[in-house]
């Protein structure tokens, strides 16, 4: 089911009056920076594990054959590995609309990374912002065996292409940030079965 969240999101001014804004991204954001950025920077923040438990209607499925996509969940402990850009404001109208299927933005703690992939000892932690899709929107579809979910990526494509393409391109980005996601490259073992 599609929610348009854009309205939403132009209310939830976090960073009202700051000339800059740290936006980390986590799915596609990460590969698929089709906005303008300041800096670019990777990231990590603490406390949530990355998943593909939201439904995609819109980018990479249809209504009726929703596509899976990803949204992060909370995790104690847990460490999500992404790329932070520093964009200016203006860059959200077109971010706001490209997620606007559920997600709604949040602000978090953004540890940058140093060329290791560890804290940058030499940069402080930084407030920014994620767009997140909780359990509560209509299109979250949960938690499933990871054989059911690489079925429905396989399966699924929408306007903005096939859904494989989706994790496929995420696993490989990730792979560039030299950082492990269990479910993710999982999610990518059991694709291959589909294809």
């Amino acid at each position: 089911m599609l929610l348009d969240t854009t309205t939403l999101n132009q209310q939830r001014n976090f960073f009202d009056g700051h000339a800059d804004i740290w936006l980390f991204g986590y799915g596609s954001l990460i590969w698929k920076a089709d906005f303008d950025y300041l800096e670019r920077r990777p990231a990590a923040i603490t406390g949530w594990a990355r998943r593909f438990w939201q439904g995609s209607h819109d980018h990479r499925g249809t209504p009726d054959a929703p596509g899976r996509v990803a949204t992060l969940t909370r995790a104690e402990g847990a460490v999500c590995h992404g790329m932070a850009y520093r964009i200016t404001p203006e860059v959200l109208a077109p971010l706001d609309v490209r997620e606007k299927n559920g997600y709604l933005r949040e602000k978090v703690t953004l540890t940058f990374l140093d060329e290791t992939g560890n804290p940058d000892a030499d940069q402080a932690p930084s407030e920014g912002l994620i767009y997140l899709a909780s359990e509560d929107n209509p299109a979250f579809l949960g938690d499933a065996p990871l054989a059911d979910i690489a079925q429905q990526i396989a399966q699924a494509h929408g306007p903005s292409g096939p859904n494989s393409a989706y994790l496929l391109n995420l696993a490989q980005a990730l792979r560039e940030l030299g950082t492990e996601d269990a479910h993710i490259f999982a999610l990518e073992a059991q694709l291959q079965r589909y294809q």
